[in-house]
């Protein structure tokens, strides 16, 4: 990335047209824009309205706010000034054509605000990973979750870890240096070690569940033989044809997704080509692809038809050991097309859990399924920690819960400078978490998930 010594800008609203256009702009001559293009200097963090012109045709381009926020108190820690104009593609033109033309401006880079902010201590990178996922939640569980993480809930609890560690590592080495001085009490290390065992085990229950999964979403996989209404489900949940639907066999042949909210929680949906021997290669990679979602998935939805058996389909999907590690629900579509003397049979043989009597046609029976999806996705969500939301963060706490892992059977007597060293790579995890230190290998990785201007 370029040198912070640029001053970048970029459009940080949303893309034209719009009612009101939000240019940013930090760096060492952000100063500069108000200058030339307000003419003056409003005063710092108020709102001040006024002309805004071409700094070289001096043509009046809008009329706007602009904010003013000296660093290095600011969102980046930069100056930074803000010009809030109309949303027209023209103005926005204008406004970016006027910017790039100013000695040491640029426009800036994916995510470059944010890395600013980061660079100048603003945020730490706990914080930042927790800002990309609330402007990427499309759920209120993940806009939550991510509000947390932004406010610091990982950070907060990494640094306590880490002062506690420094502690301990502190009292190993007083024990260590003054060994032999009479006053220097002689329990040092074991004091050290007791604190050492609260913070791995406080790491590793932190580290028990799996933030992110309410990031990823859960994972619905809709299978069956071909011709069974999967499609037609997948429609019914999406409420607009998403896939296809035919009464031809073998219509699907490939992955179809769509991505819901279901009681709050993000769902993606994936209906699947219909599963049976088959000599054409076409279907056949289909086939593949749609097992590939099935063993992938947390929930399959595997749909009957209702009219053809459904006791021995039933029976066949039980005994089938591909599916012997799914958690797999079984519905029975069409029921609107089965006879009414069959109907009483068929609702018995469905009062079993996890079995459902559905009309993806008509939308029969659709009520019940989506609750009983969403009671499921609340279980599936509900034991999460909102500490670990990121595969980064549960490497950096293995890695520490992994240095703290010492041989506790043997004492602590002559292992004192072996503990410390472990100690001192743990401290090293945690700072490394949010961070404080060696994360250049990280953080082009985390910024490209940004938006530019953002």
């Amino acid at each position: 990335m370029t040198s912070d010594r640029d001053t970048i800008f970029a459009l940080s609203s949303g893309p034209p047209p719009a009612a009101i256009a939000v240019i940013r702009i930090s760096g060492p001559r952000a100063r500069v824009a108000l200058e030339k293009m307000l003419g003056r200097m409003p005063e710092a963090r108020r709102a001040s309205f006024g002309k805004v012109v071409h700094p070289f045709t001096q043509d009046v381009i809008d009329e706007g706010l602009a904010l003013w926020f000296p660093g290095p108190h600011s969102e980046t820690g930069e100056d930074t000034v803000e010009l809030q104009v109309h949303g027209g593609r023209a103005v926005i033109a204008a406004m970016l054509d006027a910017l790039a033309g100013l000695d040491g401006f640029r426009l800036a880079e994916p995510g470059e605000f944010t890395r600013r902010a980061f660079e100048h201590g603003r945020m730490d990178l706990t914080a930042v990973e927790g800002l990309a996922d609330l402007v990427a939640a499309d759920t209120e569980a993940q806009r939550r979750q991510a509000l947390r993480q932004l406010r610091g809930s990982i950070a907060e609890q990494a640094e306590a870890w880490r002062l506690r560690l420094i502690e301990a590592r502190a009292l190993l080495e007083a024990g260590i240096d003054f060994s032999d001085e009479d006053d220097v009490p002689k329990n040092l290390a074991r004091e050290a070690l007791a604190i050492i065992r609260r913070v791995a085990d406080e790491i590793a229950q932190a580290d028990r569940g799996h933030g992110e999964r309410l990031r990823d979403g859960l994972q619905v996989a809709i299978a069956g033989a071909p011709n069974v209404g999967k499609s037609t489900l997948l429609n019914r949940f999406a409420r607009r044809d998403a896939a296809i639907v035919s009464p031809y066999a073998g219509t699907t042949r490939d992955v179809i997704e769509v991505h819901l909210d279901l009681a709050s929680y993000p769902v993606t949906l994936r209906d699947t080509a219909g599963i049976r021997p088959t000599d054409d290669p076409v279907e056949q990679e289909g086939v593949r692809r749609a097992w590939q979602s099935v063993t992938l998935a947390n929930l399959v939805l595997w749909v009957l038809d209702a009219r053809e058996a459904p006791a021995g389909a039933i029976a066949a999907v039980a005994e089938d050991t591909r599916l012997a590690q799914s958690e797999v629900w079984l519905l029975a579509n069409k029921i609107d097309l089965v006879e009414p003397g069959r109907r009483v049979a068929l609702d018995a043989l469905l009062q079993a859990p996890r079995r459902f009597a559905i009309s993806a046609g008509t939308g029969e029976g659709m009520d019940a399924l989506v609750e009983a999806m969403g009671a499921f996705a609340g279980r599936f969500f509900a034991a999460e920690t909102v500490l670990v939301t990121r595969e980064r963060h549960r490497h950096m706490l293995a890695a520490a819960a992994a240095a703290l892992a010492l041989d506790q059977a043997h004492g602590s007597e002559g292992r004192e400078e072996l503990i410390a060293e472990h100690v001192r790579i743990a401290t090293r995890a945690l700072e490394r978490l949010t961070g404080r230190v060696d994360v250049e290998d990280v953080l082009d990785v985390i910024f490209r998930e940004f938006c530019v201007g953002k």
